[in-house]
């Protein structure tokens, strides 16, 4: 079987919930968070999933990932993968992105990128680390990690320049598949949130 990835974005954080561009700075899951990080896992340990027995985890170091991680129950098994971590948004970090387009009008991240941060060439380095790990070896991966990195990774997955990431939308604690078709790389699925939804938790 050709490898696939299956990408789980954090929980809900107090950052994420008011739209501030969240990179580094390491802040906790909200109890909403947590509760659909579990109901992720609950998915994850059914059919077809059935707990991903042969898949190697890893998880992005930062508590938001590692706790989604977790919670969802597969700490045991995940390794920290540094490639992972969220953008490094520099000048822009906490900031919202109304906040920024006042002091930059006009300002789109997947063009224009950040200040005093990561180069969108730089992120998408770190996607193709991601790819490339998840690639050789025949047996799929899990990874907990962040949106924009998640993102990023998609694009770079299915070939498409970094910039790409601005066309695939992803809500916190969603499930996505990047896996082939006709033999080319290709979306399995994008952002599913239905677990959250039958468990009763929020986005």
């Amino acid at each position: 079987m050709a490898p696939r990835i299956l990408l789980a974005r954090h929980g809900q954080t107090e950052w994420s919930l008011s739209g501030r561009h969240t990179g580094r700075t390491d802040i906790p899951l909200l109890e909403e968070g947590r509760r659909g990080a579990k109901l992720l896992g609950e998915r994850l340990h059914r059919a077809p999933f059935n707990g991903l027995p042969d898949a190697e985890i890893r998880t992005s170091p930062l508590v938001r990932a590692a706790e989604t991680c977790e919670l969802a129950g597969f700490g045991d098994r995940a390794e920290p993968f540094d490639a992972l971590m969220e953008w490094d948004y520099g000048a822009y970090e906490g900031l919202t992105g109304t906040e920024i387009q006042a002091q930059r009008p006009g300002w789109f991240i997947w063009r224009d990128g950040v200040a005093d941060g990561e180069t969108l060439e730089q992120l998408a380095r770190r996607a193709d680390a991601v790819v490339e790990w998840a690639r050789s070896a025949d047996r799929d991966v899990l990874v907990f990690a962040h949106g924009h990195i998640l993102r990023a990774l998609a694009a770079r997955w299915l070939g498409e320049d970094v910039s790409f990431g601005a066309r695939i939308k992803l809500n916190p604690t969603s499930l996505s598949i990047l896996g082939w078709a006709y033999g080319e790389t290709a979306i399995e699925a994008w952002n599913e949130t239905g677990h959250l939804d039958l468990g009763g938790g929020g986005r």
